[in-house]
């Protein structure tokens, strides 16, 4: 339980840094549909940036993971001295 607690955290942090890059707003774009901001992203790409986010996430946590299997790191002893 705790492993997907630590992925699920990673993965949201990875995902926030990532959300506003390669983001042009729509008065960049000189597309500004009607009724939105005009500062609201043309085209987000979510999908892509999902995918990017799951990927170094995994990548990221299974470097912990193995770190902490083979016990290089000891994440309950770090955490039971805070």
């Amino acid at each position: 339980m705790g492993s997907l607690v630590i992925f699920v955290i990673l993965w949201m942090v990875i995902f926030f840094m990532i959300l506003p890059l390669k983001i042009k707003s729509q008065l960049e774009q000189q597309s500004i549909t009607p009724g939105t901001d005009p500062g609201a992203p043309s085209n987000p790409q979510m999908y892509r940036k999902f995918i990017i986010t799951t990927a170094i996430s995994v990548f990221i946590f299974a470097i912990i993971y193995l770190l902490s299997y083979f016990e290089i790191i000891n994440l309950r002893e770090f955490f039971s001295k805070l």
